[in-house]
């Protein structure tokens, strides 16, 4: 390890000892519940599956607030999973989506963290300033409904956070999602909607087999996964992680690695063989090798080669 830890602190240190001081419960929490995923190649991760429409923070600021204020009335509950599926399901509201502001989309969900009536009805909370009676559609009543139902399946405890966002919706890969997005928001929570969308489909591979030369069809090698994630958010890779090393622009040392940057590995600038993105918690996603599948790895490899940060 004397190599990568060389480099690293110049690079990983800070951003992990970030997260040791401003929440490493709420980390943990998470890093807990995504556990060992099994993913399924090519399905949805819930939601309105809208793109992002706005450019700037995937979490405007106003609701990063509300999520805190949500959060709060269940003690345990990371914010940034709160966030996190309401980023999913909406943009945070940003979605013009069936059913976001009003109607309901195909499978009668509604508001902007879509719940469907009878769930809402179960659950529905007026949070300050809220409208009265509850409404899905108020954006403060969604995230205290939501707040409220999560903690009541588990959500504020480390070994049952899981367990509450599958009953939110019943679906493995939206439960990679939604915690991928919630780990990468707790160490950035100004999150650009490029990077979160490319981590929200980078969680969404989690279990998905490596295949050697791999972009999408039967599996992902560690550039595949790469490319292919950040296609999803619209920012073109080259194919290879020595080209994707080359091609995109490099994070200086003794500044703090951001999640959705792109760590290389290898025997030296020219010697890259090995490249998996940074989702944050010192943790990354990547495809590792033949037998593996994507997964989550500790960033602490030997061989760092560098850090880069794809841009639009």
């Amino acid at each position: 390890m004397g190599k990568a830890m060389a480099v690293l602190g110049g690079f990983l240190t800070l951003a992990i000892a970030g997260v040791v001081v401003v929440g490493s419960v709420a980390a943990a929490a998470v890093l807990g519940a995504l556990g060992t995923p099994v993913g399924t190649l090519g399905a949805s991760p819930g939601g309105s599956g809208v793109p992002y429409l706005h450019a700037g923070p995937a979490v405007p600021t106003g609701w990063i607030a509300l999520y805190h204020h949500g959060a709060a009335t269940c003690p345990g509950l990371p914010w940034s999973v709160l966030a996190a599926i309401g980023t999913v399901e909406s943009g945070s509201g940003t979605s013009t989506a069936t059913g976001v502001h009003a109607g309901a989309n195909p499978a009668g969900a509604e508001g902007p963290m879509q719940f469907e009536p009878a769930t809402f009805a179960a659950f529905a909370t007026v949070g300050p300033g809220g409208a009265t009676p509850p409404s899905p559609y108020d954006p403060v009543d969604a995230v205290y409904s939501a707040a409220r139902m999560l903690c009541t399946n588990g959500g504020g405890g480390p070994a049952t956070l899981t367990t509450a966002v599958e009953d939110y919706n019943h679906s493995t890969v939206y439960v990679h999602t939604v915690l991928t997005l919630a780990l990468a928001l707790g160490d950035d929570p100004s999150l650009t909607t490029t990077v979160a969308a490319a981590l929200e489909f980078a969680g969404a591979q989690l279990g998905v087999p490596y295949l050697w030369g791999g972009t999408g069809a039967g599996g992902f090698d560690c550039s595949g996964l790469t490319q292919a994630a950040y296609a999803h958010a619209g920012v073109s890779l080259p194919r290879v992680a020595q080209d994707q090393f080359d091609a995109t622009p490099r994070v200086p040392a003794n500044s703090a690695v951001l999640p959705g940057d792109l760590l290389f590995f290898g025997d030296g600038p020219t010697g890259v063989d090995h490249v998996g993105m940074y989702v944050g918690a010192g943790e990354m996603i990547d495809a590792p090798h033949a037998g593996a599948t994507v997964r989550l790895d500790n960033a602490d490899w030997s061989g760092l080669v560098g850090v880069t940060r794809p841009t639009a």
